[in-house]
């Protein structure tokens, strides 16, 4: 099994979360890592509470599971601290959770 470094998972987590949202095809495909192990990667990452969407859809178009997590993760920040767009994009998915 290969195994690969730090600053190989840290690009790939890059390209996957916002605002790239690269899927895991684009990415396998580009970088030669095997679907299956990006895959694991990704779970492992959404376990720990990243957002790691699963697929490169605007967020409108993202799971529950993946606007329920930015929801947790920006509930506690001010508007300063968020962007405008954002806080009332994530407005709506609170008042629809």
């Amino acid at each position: 099994m290969r195994r690969y470094s730090e600053a190989v998972k840290a690009d790939v987590r890059r390209r996957m979360s916002p605002p790239h949202r690269q899927s895991v095809a684009r990415i396998s495909e580009e970088l030669g890592i095997h679907v299956i192990t990006l895959y694991k990667w990704r779970k492992t990452w959404r376990l720990q509470g990243e957002v790691v969407p699963a697929s490169e859809k605007d967020p409108e178009g993202w799971g529950a599971t993946d606007k329920f997590t930015v929801v947790l993760e920006t509930a506690g920040l001010n508007a300063t601290e968020f962007s405008v767009s954002r806080v009332n994009q994530v407005d709506g998915w609170r008042q629809t959770g």
